[in-house]
């Protein structure tokens, strides 16, 4: 039987784990931006509006889980780029609309065709066999799904 003090060894090297990974595929993604001269969030805005054309800012908050400051504040540079345009629909003048430009469209799909995280990842997974992919899938799945984050995890039942 394991003790309380190494399940919680165990635990810190399990987080430290997908704590590195998140760091690095975040550093991936941030330079993956700033070889297009953005930012990540301006990044992930441009891929979330290129996804779910016409969303409002509110659903962009949500989708992002960022505030409407934060995120304003990156949607006014990508208006002044010609990226994305704002719109106050007359129906709903609280309402604020972002579409991207055929601009915006072009650098969104050019950014995703750049994903470095995607590229490194499938060179590691290349390594790995076929059966350890499927088990870190599995895996990652079941932590998740444990963690309360999916909708079939038992906490979000209770």
């Amino acid at each position: 039987m394991i003790s309380l003090d190494e399940k919680s060894k165990l635990a810190a090297r399990v987080l430290e784990s997908y704590w590195n990974i998140s760091k690095a595929t975040i550093k991936m993604a941030q330079s993956n931006a700033a070889s297009f001269g953005m930012t990540l969030q301006q990044m992930s805005i441009l891929k979330t509006l290129l996804a779910s054309p016409d969303l409002t800012l509110k659903e962009l908050t949500g989708r992002l889980v960022s505030s409407k400051s934060t995120l304003s504040v990156n949607i006014n540079g990508l208006v002044q780029a010609g990226l994305v345009i704002r719109e106050i629909p007359k129906e709903n003048r609280r309402e604020v609309k972002l579409t991207l430009t055929d601009k915006g469209k072009e650098l969104a799909r050019r950014i995703i065709s750049n994903a470095v995280s995607s590229r490194v990842m499938m060179k590691v997974l290349d390594r790995l066999s076929e059966e350890d992919v499927q088990s870190i899938v599995r895996i990652n799945t079941e932590v998740l799904n444990h963690l309360g984050e999916s909708p079939e995890s038992p906490f979000t039942k209770l």
